[in-house]
Parts: structure tokens; C-alpha cells; sequence
């Protein structure tokens, strides 16, 4: 999805590596820093930066917002990672992997300090 804006965590090891990987992967979208020390507290469009820093959020070009699983559907398509996009949007796998991404999106600074993103980038880069 070309014109995608991606609204993550730069300051989260993992996260960053993340964005970067599937960006890096010729994705049109744009990565904007919601953790970023001038990013408006009040947000974009009435989604407050508290809530960006909670989940991933992504939107539109045509100004939808998607968040969590919805929005790596999104960012993993924007990618050309088709599968990994409809893993993410599976209908059966979706009452297992929203808690699993809960439980990351809450960790995510841990799981960094613990060198999961060292695994992540370069398996990114193969995919």
C-alpha cells in the first residue's frame, strides 16, 4: 500500500528495527516517530500519542486508521510480505496472535534489552 503512515516507536530497539527492515524493502510508507520528544501529545486526528505508544498505528492514504494486527497487515502488504500480511489478518489465528501481540506491544522495551531484535532484523532481511 503505497502513501501508508506508519506511527511506531522509534525508541523501542525492536520496534525500530522492525520499521526499518520492512521499509528497507522498498515499502512506500512513511515512518513517523511517535515517541519523538516534539510529537504532539494530543496526537494526529484525534488518536492521541498515548494511545500511538500503546499499539501500532498506521493510516491510509485515504485516512483510515489501523491499528495492532490491523495495522501489520497493512505495513507487512506495503512491504511485499503478502504472507506474513495474511498471517496477520487470518481469521483463525487472530484469537491467538491479538494476546501474543498485546504481550508484546506491553514488553516491547524489555524484550529489546533481551537482543530480540538482533534475531528479527536479519530474519526480515530473508524473507
Amino acid at each position: 500500500m503505497r502513501g501508508l503512515q506508519v506511527y511506531y516507536d522509534k525508541s523501542c530497539p525492536l520496534c525500530e528495527t522492525e520499521m526499518r527492515a520492512l521499509q528497507a524493502r522498498g515499502a512506500g510508507m512513511a515512518l513517523i516517530d511517535c515517541s519523538a520528544a516534539g510529537f504532539p501529545e494530543e496526537g494526529v486526528d484525534g488518536v492521541r500519542r498515548e494511545r500511538m505508544m500503546g499499539r501500532m498505528h498506521a493510516r491510509t492514504p485515504d485516512g483510515k486508521w489501523l491499528v495492532g494486527l490491523d495495522a501489520f497487515e497493512a505495513i507487512y502488504d506495503s512491504a511485499g510480505l503478502q504472507g506474513a500480511a495474511r498471517l496477520w489478518r487470518s481469521r483463525w489465528l487472530r484469537p491467538l496472535l491479538d494476546p501474543v501481540y498485546a504481550f508484546i506491544a506491553r514488553h516491547r522495551q524489555a524484550l529489546s534489552r533481551l537482543g530480540l531484535q538482533r534475531a528479527l532484523g536479519p530474519l526480515l532481511r530473508r524473507l
